[in-house]
Protein backbone atom coordinates (compact mmCIF):
# COMPACT_ATOMS: atom_id res chain seq x y z
CA UNK A 1 0.00 0.00 0.00
CA UNK A 2 1.21 3.44 -0.36
CA UNK A 3 3.04 4.87 2.63
CA UNK A 4 1.18 8.06 1.64
CA UNK A 5 -2.52 6.47 1.89
CA UNK A 6 -1.27 4.45 5.12
CA UNK A 7 -0.39 8.25 6.23
CA UNK A 8 -3.62 9.87 5.59
CA UNK A 9 -5.44 6.17 6.92
CA UNK A 10 -3.44 6.65 10.42
CA UNK A 11 -4.70 10.40 10.42
CA UNK A 12 -7.97 9.86 9.87
CA UNK A 13 -8.11 7.43 12.44
CA UNK A 14 -6.47 9.62 14.83
CA UNK A 15 -9.32 12.52 13.91
CA UNK A 16 -11.95 10.11 14.35
CA UNK A 17 -11.27 9.20 18.19
CA UNK A 18 -10.36 13.15 18.83
CA UNK A 19 -14.19 13.22 17.44
CA UNK A 20 -15.84 10.44 19.35
CA UNK A 21 -13.84 12.41 22.56
CA UNK A 22 -15.94 15.74 21.53
CA UNK A 23 -18.90 13.96 20.84
CA UNK A 24 -18.76 12.61 24.39
CA UNK A 25 -18.05 16.07 26.04
CA UNK A 26 -20.74 17.42 24.56
CA UNK A 27 -23.49 17.25 27.55
CA UNK A 28 -26.80 15.85 26.66
CA UNK A 29 -30.01 17.82 26.05
CA UNK A 30 -33.58 17.63 27.24
CA UNK A 31 -35.98 17.19 24.69
CA UNK A 32 -39.97 17.16 24.92
CA UNK A 33 -41.92 13.95 24.56
CA UNK A 34 -42.72 14.65 20.75
CA UNK A 35 -46.06 13.06 19.75
CA UNK A 36 -45.65 11.53 16.07
CA UNK A 37 -47.55 9.34 13.62
CA UNK A 38 -47.01 5.91 13.47
CA UNK A 39 -47.61 3.85 10.09
CA UNK A 40 -51.26 3.53 11.32
CA UNK A 41 -51.94 6.40 11.83
CA UNK A 42 -52.18 6.36 15.25
CA UNK A 43 -50.49 9.11 17.70
CA UNK A 44 -47.04 7.76 19.40
CA UNK A 45 -44.97 9.54 21.52
CA UNK A 46 -40.82 10.03 21.54
CA UNK A 47 -41.12 8.25 24.84
CA UNK A 48 -42.67 5.30 23.54
CA UNK A 49 -40.28 4.62 20.51
CA UNK A 50 -38.01 3.67 23.13
CA UNK A 51 -39.86 0.15 23.75
CA UNK A 52 -38.28 -1.61 27.17
CA UNK A 53 -34.74 0.17 25.87
CA UNK A 54 -33.16 3.30 27.72
CA UNK A 55 -31.97 4.37 24.24
CA UNK A 56 -32.86 5.76 21.30
CA UNK A 57 -31.60 6.13 17.58
CA UNK A 58 -33.97 8.15 15.46
CA UNK A 59 -32.97 8.34 11.92
CA UNK A 60 -33.88 11.41 10.29
CA UNK A 61 -35.13 10.58 6.73
CA UNK A 62 -35.74 13.10 3.77
CA UNK A 63 -38.56 10.98 3.26
CA UNK A 64 -39.75 7.92 0.04
CA UNK A 65 -38.30 11.26 -2.91
CA UNK A 66 -34.79 10.51 -1.51
CA UNK A 67 -32.84 7.53 -3.02
CA UNK A 68 -29.93 8.72 -0.66
CA UNK A 69 -31.74 8.22 2.49
CA UNK A 70 -33.73 5.10 1.22
CA UNK A 71 -29.77 3.37 1.02
CA UNK A 72 -28.93 4.11 3.96
CA UNK A 73 -32.10 2.76 5.38
CA UNK A 74 -31.81 -0.01 3.13
CA UNK A 75 -28.51 -0.75 5.14
CA UNK A 76 -29.50 -0.20 8.93
CA UNK A 77 -32.16 -3.43 7.83
CA UNK A 78 -29.11 -5.74 7.48
CA UNK A 79 -27.46 -4.17 10.57
CA UNK A 80 -30.81 -4.22 13.19
CA UNK A 81 -30.08 -6.78 14.83
CA UNK A 82 -26.56 -5.69 16.28
CA UNK A 83 -28.45 -2.22 16.78
CA UNK A 84 -31.27 -3.62 18.70
CA UNK A 85 -29.22 -5.74 21.04
CA UNK A 86 -28.61 -2.41 22.93
CA UNK A 87 -30.83 0.59 21.47
CA UNK A 88 -34.41 0.69 19.83
CA UNK A 89 -33.74 1.95 15.82
CA UNK A 90 -36.76 4.05 14.53
CA UNK A 91 -36.87 5.53 10.67
CA UNK A 92 -38.11 9.34 11.21
CA UNK A 93 -39.87 10.26 7.78
CA UNK A 94 -41.36 13.65 6.89
CA UNK A 95 -44.35 11.84 4.49
CA UNK A 96 -47.57 11.01 5.46
CA UNK A 97 -47.91 7.72 7.46
CA UNK A 98 -49.31 6.06 4.89
CA UNK A 99 -46.95 6.92 2.34
CA UNK A 100 -43.87 5.99 5.43
CA UNK A 101 -45.63 2.25 5.97
CA UNK A 102 -46.34 1.54 2.07
CA UNK A 103 -42.64 2.74 1.34
CA UNK A 104 -41.03 0.73 4.08
CA UNK A 105 -43.07 -2.41 3.71
CA UNK A 106 -42.34 -1.94 -0.22
CA UNK A 107 -38.19 -1.69 0.99
CA UNK A 108 -38.77 -4.35 3.32
CA UNK A 109 -37.45 -2.49 5.80
CA UNK A 110 -38.56 -4.50 9.51
CA UNK A 111 -37.60 -1.01 11.77
CA UNK A 112 -40.30 1.10 13.22
CA UNK A 113 -41.08 4.06 10.91
CA UNK A 114 -42.99 7.10 11.96
CA UNK A 115 -44.44 10.29 10.55
CA UNK A 116 -42.86 13.94 12.00
CA UNK A 117 -45.32 15.55 8.99
CA UNK A 118 -46.65 18.92 11.05
CA UNK A 119 -44.95 17.97 14.34
CA UNK A 120 -41.59 20.20 13.93
CA UNK A 121 -39.37 17.08 15.57
CA UNK A 122 -37.97 17.63 12.67
CA UNK A 123 -37.04 21.02 12.44
CA UNK A 124 -36.26 21.25 16.62
CA UNK A 125 -33.51 18.47 16.21
CA UNK A 126 -31.59 20.04 13.83
CA UNK A 127 -32.63 18.35 10.32
CA UNK A 128 -34.28 21.20 8.67
CA UNK A 129 -33.00 23.73 6.68
CA UNK A 130 -34.55 25.98 4.46
CA UNK A 131 -38.04 24.26 5.62
CA UNK A 132 -36.48 21.17 4.01
CA UNK A 133 -35.73 17.96 5.85
CA UNK A 134 -32.03 16.72 6.01
CA UNK A 135 -30.84 13.75 6.87
CA UNK A 136 -29.33 12.41 10.35
CA UNK A 137 -29.54 10.58 13.14
CA UNK A 138 -30.09 11.66 17.02
CA UNK A 139 -29.51 9.40 20.04
CA UNK A 140 -31.64 9.42 22.72
CA UNK A 141 -31.61 8.31 26.51
CA UNK A 142 -34.36 7.88 28.80
CA UNK A 143 -33.59 8.71 32.20
CA UNK A 144 -34.98 7.13 34.93
CA UNK A 145 -37.17 9.45 36.15
CA UNK A 146 -38.89 9.18 32.44
CA UNK A 147 -36.98 12.43 30.67
CA UNK A 148 -35.69 12.03 27.35
CA UNK A 149 -31.90 12.99 26.91
CA UNK A 150 -30.62 14.18 23.44
CA UNK A 151 -27.34 12.54 23.40
CA UNK A 152 -25.44 13.30 19.92
CA UNK A 153 -26.32 13.60 16.47
CA UNK A 154 -24.83 13.78 13.12
CA UNK A 155 -25.48 14.51 9.92
CA UNK A 156 -25.66 12.11 6.62
CA UNK A 157 -24.40 13.20 3.22
CA UNK A 158 -22.38 11.03 0.41
CA UNK A 159 -19.32 9.81 1.31
CA UNK A 160 -20.23 9.62 5.44
CA UNK A 161 -19.11 6.73 7.54
CA UNK A 162 -23.12 5.69 8.09
CA UNK A 163 -23.26 4.14 4.78
CA UNK A 164 -20.06 1.64 3.84
CA UNK A 165 -21.05 1.70 0.02
CA UNK A 166 -18.61 4.88 -0.19
CA UNK A 167 -16.05 3.84 1.54
CA UNK A 168 -15.56 0.70 -0.81
CA UNK A 169 -15.84 3.20 -3.96
CA UNK A 170 -13.11 4.96 -2.69
CA UNK A 171 -11.18 1.19 -3.59
CA UNK A 172 -12.62 1.73 -7.23
CA UNK A 173 -11.18 3.84 -10.06
CA UNK A 174 -13.06 7.16 -10.36
CA UNK A 175 -14.49 9.93 -8.11
CA UNK A 176 -16.86 7.99 -5.75
CA UNK A 177 -19.13 10.82 -5.20
CA UNK A 178 -19.93 10.80 -9.37
CA UNK A 179 -21.58 7.40 -8.41
CA UNK A 180 -25.37 7.52 -7.32
CA UNK A 181 -27.97 4.99 -5.63
CA UNK A 182 -31.15 3.82 -7.38
CA UNK A 183 -34.35 2.52 -6.45
CA UNK A 184 -33.93 -0.64 -7.98
CA UNK A 185 -30.89 -1.90 -10.31
CA UNK A 186 -31.11 -3.84 -13.60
Amino acid sequence: MNDAVRELERQLAELKKQLAAARAAVRPEAVSDWVLTDTAGGAIRLSDLFGSKRELLVIHNMGKRCVYCTMWADGFVSLMGHIESRASLVLASPDPAEVVGEFARGRGWTFRCVSTAGSGFTKAMGFEHNGLPMPGVSAFVKRDDGAIMRTGCAHFGPGDEFNPVWHLWELLPGDPLGWAPRYQYP
